[in-house]
């Protein structure tokens, strides 16, 4: 057999990200048992780094160093290289990432971690230049020091007792339990797992609000008092639901404040819809040009839920114009969305270089010109700001929302009516001219969670706006998940894989698959009322269950027990880019109890909020999704279950206008034979509290508001229904 170490294997992994390195002259390992086994063998150290294919600065090293022959040669002869794409393997970044930020106080991509023979890191760090500037050292210069000091026994000595402490550590952050809190009871007999009463309850939803107001930007929307600026969703939808939840209008304030920012600003794509990753500045202008699945899901359902509280029809235009983009740029045809969309390409015809970050996206006035006339072009240039000295490399400009439309129509003496409709017509031509340019790179990884975040968001979207192609959307991309990562028939209660690539499957799955997935296909049965979807997530609930659920530690961790066993088994407690795994499941949990509560699914979510009571308490803000899922079931489920064969449109048109955070959209089949199909599609042996004796009325369709143990009569207006609920929630 060959040397596995004497040359690059990622010619053979399907990963994008893995495959931007199979030409180098490092030769690069993917993570696998070969490449680990080689390591322990041969008593060499672990280079490890770790990216993905939108990552810039991955891009700047692998052409700086990886692409080097001389600093190739170093790393092949002193180490066993290995290359890790962390959309692949969430659980390897997130071990070593978290060492990071323990020890130098922050993070990023790529990744760059020293490892013993067995895997336990002595050395971390993010991206470094070839030769030493600015207080960084040079990488081939590092690389020689950490294989000279790993040769001195006394020093590798050190460096493997230092590599045991910071293991140890990432352990204690990661794999921390704490101590159970006893589940208490209110008045109303509602569950209260973090052993808080109603009114410490409250408090607890008020100290994350408050939390994000003291770090909310005054000026310029956002979060902190300088830049980089990231859209933070949780923590916006973490205003809202404070606002509406204690009549604060300085919450509703930051959340539209931000909003409104990054509508305006450089971070959304005024010229074809959707958002890049985050801004670089604390104004909004300049945005890090990759766009990632996640972000353009998890950013509608908060301008929606805006737009339900404020009716600010712009708020739904942003919301519609991203769900656009997503399906022109992310959906494939197979139903599935990718991955990321790359900040770099060529640039266009008429500009110098090779290949630059963000040059599909920004504009010159002489660009702008050669595709319009006037005055559209310069109408075109106000709006967006593109001026000839530029607000971005090179004398370009990211468009943004630089002048009002009645400020325009005053300077050109011109209906505002007229303005606009040139500034549409012109834009649109833009965008058909900047479809003709180089394209960035797109990683066509079909990764599960990210999907569920985006089946949610259509389905969200499509219960708010009333489009039923957005329904449909979600219905393709489940099932193409349904098809192709989900087994049935595996393990104890089926197996659920990570990705999908060209028929390239690569799993098992983590806990943010199962429950981002779960939770996407329960909004789509809210949404549609399909009992499909609603079967889709019972059964990855309880397939989460039997592969993440800890019965001693009362807790789920983010790697399933069948899968490969690292240093350290994490749980994923606080809300990133994503949100957290752990909360997500939770709150779901809460909801799903409705359905079968012989599953137990509340009282495992009341357990795991009680594992981590401290934790939540003493950082609501770190940890909204659990104070999400913490809040719903103090407060309890508010129910609408609605019996009818069809959702009468007008009772969507009046939910569509109603913010409701916490409540349960309960469809079922108007009688007890229809709702017999939906038990034995289901797997359940009763009908469950949320549809029992609330069949339809008169043969008509017919809706019940419930709060715990307490319902409204029935009733054939939905309104009435949401008006006896605001009433008594009102006196909550």
């Amino acid at each position: 057999m060959s040397d596995p170490l004497s040359r690059n294997r990622l010619d053979e992994e399907a990963s994008p990200y893995l495959r931007q390195h199979a030409d180098n002259p490092v030769n690069w390992q993917p993570w696998d048992e070969t490449a680990l086994s080689a390591a322990r063998k041969r008593d060499r150290p672990i280079f490890l780094s770790i990216g993905y294919s939108a990552c810039h600065w991955c891009h700047v090293m692998e052409s700086e160093s990886f692409a080097d022959e001389s600093i190739a040669a170093v790393i092949n002869e002193e180490f066993v290289p290995i290359k890790v794409d962390r959309e692949d393997r969430p659980d390897v970044d997130s071990l070593y990432m978290t060492v990071c930020q323990l020890v130098t106080g922050g993070g990023g991509w790529p990744l760059s971690a020293w490892l013993t023979p067995d895997g336990k890191p002595f050395y971390v760090g993010t991206y470094f230049p070839p030769e030493s500037q600015r207080g960084r050292p040079g990488f081939e210069e590092l690389c020689r020091r950490i294989a000279d000091s790993w040769a001195d026994p006394k020093q590798r000595t050190e460096m493997e007792s230092r590599a045991d402490q910071w293991i140890q550590a990432a352990r204690s952050h990661l794999e921390s339990t704490g101590e159970s809190s006893e589940a208490s009871n209110t008045a109303d007999g509602v569950v209260d797992p973090l052993g808080l009463d109603d009114e410490t309850g409250s408090d607890l939803l008020a100290s994350a609000t408050n939390a994000a107001l003291r770090s909310a930007d005054a000026d310029h929307g956002g979060f902190g008092s300088e830049g980089p600026q990231f859209p933070q969703p949780g923590r916006l939808d973490l205003l809202l639901y404070g606002a509406t939840a204690g009549g604060r209008d300085a919450a509703l304030s930051a959340a539209t404040r931000t909003l409104d920012a990054m509508a305006a600003g450089g971070m959304y794509d005024h010229v074809g819809g959707g958002f890049h990753r985050y801004a670089v500045d604390r104004e909004w202008t300049v945005p890090h040009f990759e766009k990632m699945l996640y972000d353009n899901a998890l950013l509608p359902p908060v301008y929606l839920d805006a737009y339900r509280i404020t009716g600010t029809e712009s708020y739904a235009r942003i919301a519609t114009e991203t769900f656009e983009f997503l399906k022109r740029e992310f959906q494939e045809d197979h139903g599935g969305f990718a991955a990321t969309l790359d900040a770099e390409s060529e640039p266009p015809v008429g500009r110098d270089g090779g290949p630059t970050e963000g040059a599909f996206y920004v504009w010159t006035p002489g660009e702008v010109h050669d595709v319009l006339a006037e005055p559209t072009a310069t109408l075109v240039c106000e709006r967006y700001g593109i001026t000839d000295g530029g607000n971005f490399e090179g004398g370009t400009t990211v468009p943004t929302i630089s002048k009002r439309v009645e400020e325009i129509a005053d300077d050109h003496e011109m209906a505002v009516d007229a303005v606009e409709e040139a500034i549409e017509e012109g834009r649109e031509s833009l965008f058909a001219a900047r479809e003709d340019r180089p394209r960035p790179d797109r990683d066509g990884k079909v990764i599960a969670a990210w999907n569920g975040l985006a089946i949610s968001a259509f389905a969200r979207g499509a219960l708010v706006l009333g489009d039923d192609s957005l329904a449909d959307t979600a219905r393709e991309a489940l099932a193409f998940l349904r098809d192709r990562l989900w087994d049935p028939d595996a393990g104890e209660a089926g197996r659920l894989d990570r990705r999908w690539l060209d028929d390239d499957v690569a799993g098992p799955g983590y806990l943010d698959d199962y429950a981002f997935l779960a939770r996407g296909a329960f909004d789509l049965y809210q949404a549609t009322g399909d009992v499909e979807p609603l079967s889709v997530a019972l059964s990855l609930s309880r397939a989460a269950i039997a592969e993440f659920w800890e019965e001693v530690d009362e807790t789920l961790y983010y790697t399933p027990e069948s899968g490969e066993t690292l240093q350290v088994r994490p749980q994923e407690f606080t809300d990133g880019s994503t949100p957290s795994s752990l909360g997500v499941a939770a709150e779901l949990l809460i909801q799903l109890d409705a359905f079968a509560p012989e599953e137990e699914f509340g009282d495992r979510a009341d357990r795991i909020l009680g594992t981590h009571a401290d934790r939540i308490r003493a950082s609501p803000i770190e940890h909204v999704s659990l104070v999400r899922a913490a809040e719903r079931r103090r407060r309890g489920s508010f129910e609408l279950t609605v019996a009818a064969d069809e959702f009468p449109e007008p009772w969507r048109e009046s939910l569509s206008k109603r913010y409701l955070p916490g409540s349960i959209l309960a469809h079922r089949p108007p009688t007890d034979d229809g709702l017999d199909g939906w038990l034995e599609t289901l797997g359940l042996s009763a009908a469950p509290p949320v549809w029992a004796d609330r069949n339809a009325v008169d043969g008509e369709p017919t809706v019940y508001a419930c709060r715990e143990f307490s319902c409204s009569p029935p009733n054939h207006s939905i309104s009435d229904a949401l008006d006896w609920f605001e009433t008594r929630d009102e006196r909550k």
